[in-house]
Order: structure tokens, then sequence, then C-alpha cells
């Protein structure tokens, strides 16, 4: 699992030249994207299945982009977007592209499904977080509103 970390924060740190991240950024999202990867290897060695272990790790990336945006004063997307690249669901669709074109239907369906179901769990992820941190926002900022 060490050797999966490790590749995931390099994807992530390469990504990163790709997206131009600035330099200054890449290596937090690299560590965002890794730790990303940690979380959905742990879920999947507990039995979840590849929908709810995206889901869970999303919530982690999102949650550590967030925090990372307002600690260095940055864009949220500029760690989440780079952040969620090992999770994406690429070996899903190469999978149903594969079947598809070897005439089993079954088999396509099925990671069609799944990647549609990991790519749904990223995003309502994404949406959970981004509006928990909207919602804490607005209230902290109603309540400086009331004290002052």
């Amino acid at each position: 699992m060490i050797i999966q970390i490790a590749s995931a924060f390099f994807s992530v740190y390469m990504f990163t030249k790709l997206l131009d991240v600035p330099r200054q950024f890449a290596h937090y999202a690299a560590v965002i994207g890794a730790v990303g990867w940690w979380v959905y290897r742990l879920s999947r060695i507990g039995g979840n299945s590849a929908m709810m272990a995206a889901f869970v790790s999303t919530l982690v990336i999102a949650l550590l982009s967030h925090m990372m945006a307002r600690i260095k004063k940055a864009p949220v997307t500029v760690f989440l977007v780079a952040g969620i690249l090992p999770l994406v669901p690429g070996a899903q669709i190469y999978s149903c592209v594969f079947n598809l074109i070897q005439n089993d239907f079954d088999l396509s369906n099925f990671y069609l499904i799944e990647a549609l179901q990991v790519a749904g769990a990223i995003a309502m992820a994404v949406f959970i977080m981004d509006s928990i941190f909207r919602l804490v926002q607005a209230y902290s900022e109603n309540r400086r509103g009331t004290i002052s």
C-alpha cells in the first residue's frame, strides 16, 4: 500500500503541472491526493464498495482542500481538482469500453454502472463538503455581525 500512496503522490504532483497549479501549492495538492488514496484503500480493505470508498475519501479530500485553501489563502479548486485525480474512475471506463468491444455487454454494463456510481459519489461528496463549509462561513459571519 505504501507504493500505491507514493504513486498517488507523484501522479498528483505531476498532474498539477498540467493544471498549472502554482508551484508553492503543488506539493500540498499532492499530499491531499495521497491521503485521499490512502483513505480509499483503507475503505476498500474494510469491505466497502468502490462507490462508498470514493465517497468517504472524497469527503476527506474536500475537507483537506477547504482547510488548505483557508490556510494558504488560495482557491479550493487548486487543491481539490488535483486531489481527486486518483479517484477518477478511469479503470472502470476502460473496462467498460474493452468489454463492449469484446461483445460482453453484461460486464460492460457492470463497469459502466460502477463508473457512474463512483463519479456520482465524488460529485456528491464535493457538494456536501462545500455546503458544510458555506454554512459554517455564513454562521460565523452572522455571529460576528450580531456580536459587533
